[in-house]
């Protein structure tokens, strides 16, 4: 997303509409025929895959073919390492130690993953994701940093169930830029469970393409929401949950949520909220 994506402006635009996409069209021009060969490639794996995840693996099939960085959003290897950086430096702030253990849902191809892997005790780090393509490239990643003796956890999932993992067990849940290409019964599937395998006093945080007009998605891959449909959901599961508006500062153009079994602490003074407040949507029980 470019630099401004969290502009007042920008969070409105509604990109599925004609309108949007004719006049980014003019503005764009050079943009057209990639988007129209995505579209159609796009076509074709939700024919083959009419569900959400079996498509959006046949998609990071096809893009990890091309490009692993690529395909996790990052399309130069300075800005893959940056993304990396700032998803790291992030959790370190709020306070991931060394023994604290960490589950990395969408880990991609370790992106910020091998920093993770790097810095928490051997065994801690554990990372799933939809795609075996990505996971293949993840080992790579690992052997090309050095880190097999971390002895890192990689698993295909084709859920977020999470039913395979133990009870009261990680610190740190985080999944960055998955909720951005999720359906919304996808997001809710994870919060529905995602609390059992949380400890007492661990979080889970999640980056997510915001907009503050009307929810909409693009080409099946691309899922903007409000701030208060996921709260809602959050809340609906028995779980806390923040926005956090001290990542608004962050060069990324994603927004990020924090929710936890229990409540949150209130914000210092460095997280008051950055731009509007969104209305309360309310949600079927």
């Amino acid at each position: 997303m470019a630099k401004d994506a969290k502009s007042t402006k920008k969070l409105r635009h509604n990109r599925s509409t004609l309108t949007h996409k004719v006049g980014y069209a003019l503005a764009h021009p050079g943009r057209i025929a990639p988007y129209l060969r995505r579209a159609a490639r796009d076509t074709w794996l939700r024919l083959k895959h009419p569900d959400h995840v079996g498509y959006y693996r046949a998609v990071m099939a096809s893009d990890t073919r091309r490009n692993p960085e690529a395909a996790v959003g990052s399309q130069t290897h300075e800005r893959w390492l940056a993304l990396g950086q700032m998803q790291f430096d992030y959790l370190i702030e709020h306070g991931l130690r060394p023994g604290h253990r960490m589950l990395d849902i969408g880990c991609g191809n370790l992106r910020g993953g091998w920093r993770f892997i790097d810095y928490l005790d051997r065994g801690n780090y554990y990372g799933i994701d939809i795609s075996p393509d990505i996971l293949i490239a993840a080992k790579k990643t690992l052997v090309e940093r050095g880190l097999q003796d971390k002895l890192p956890h990689l698993t295909i999932t084709g859920d977020l169930v999470l039913d395979f993992l133990p009870d009261d067990y990680f610190d740190v849940v985080h999944a960055h830029s998955v909720f951005s290409h999720s359906p919304l019964e996808v997001i809710e599937e994870c919060l529905a469970h995602v609390g059992r395998v949380l400890t007492d006093k661990g979080f889970f945080d999640f980056t997510f393409d915001r907009t503050e007009g009307a929810e909409h998605q693009v080409l099946r891959e691309d899922f903007y929401y409000r701030t208060e449909t996921l709260l809602g959901l959050a809340r609906k599961h028995g779980l806390h949950g923040r926005f956090m508006a001290d990542w608004e500062r962050r060069p990324h153009g994603q927004s990020k949520i924090r929710v936890s079994r229990s409540p949150l602490p209130d914000p210092g003074p460095h997280d008051e909220p950055a731009g509007p407040q969104t209305p309360v949507r309310t949600l079927p029980a």
